[in-house]
């Protein structure tokens, strides 16, 4: 009987388990796995959820691209123009909403105007730009149309002139840097930016 009883416990002593430090560190490093699954997660839907904006941005900041560039083809101002207005150009400095061309046909400039839909109705916001969406039956040009405003975006157009290595400035060729910022509650502030060259040769 004692026999037994001592088999017994040398057979209990050499029984092994998991402890309870060994548990918490399991613990902690399921956690941290966890905590980084939700993080990407949360990082991917902030994506999805930003990118129609995304485009937008991309969008507007080569529409002014292409604004910079028809001024110079079209030939009816000096190249000297094709700058900003406080270097005596004709587009505008600083960060700007997104309004509608005036007469001239380019964005960015002292004769920019108000937005309209297609009702004729001035765009909400101060005539800033606004699309017309499908609403729920996603079809377009229905009564359930949706007015999306871009007064959330502003565009902001900088023609800086061009220095050669020798440190003379370059009279034909200027430097363009077109940056669309937005916001969108409960995210940062992003941007989009776009850099080119002109010169006046086309």
């Amino acid at each position: 009987m004692m026999r037994k009883k001592i088999r017994k416990l040398a057979a209990a002593k050499g029984e092994t388990g998991f402890s309870l430090i060994e548990v918490m560190i399991a613990v902690v490093v399921m956690s941290v796995g966890v905590l980084a699954i939700i993080a990407s997660l949360a990082s991917a839907v902030a994506a999805t959820q930003s990118a129609e904006e995304d485009l937008i941005a991309r969008q507007k900041a080569l529409e002014g691209l292409e604004s910079v560039y028809t001024a110079r083809n079209s030939q009816q101002i000096p190249f000297s123009e094709v700058a900003n207005t406080s270097s005596g150009g004709i587009f505008l400095t600083g960060s700007q909403k997104l309004l509608c061309p005036g007469p001239d046909g380019l964005v960015g400039t002292k004769d920019d105007a108000p937005c309209t839909e297609s009702s004729g109705a001035v765009c909400p916001n101060g005539g800033v730009e606004c699309w017309v969406l499908p609403g729920p039956d996603g079809v377009l040009g229905t009564p359930d149309d949706v007015t999306m405003s871009l007064a959330n975006f502003s565009r902001t157009i900088t023609i800086s002139p061009v220095k050669l290595p020798s440190g003379v400035t370059n009279a034909n060729m200027m430097a363009i840097a077109i940056t669309v910022s937005y916001t969108t509650p409960g995210l940062p502030a992003r941007s989009y930016t776009v850099n080119s060259l002109i010169s006046s040769y086309h």
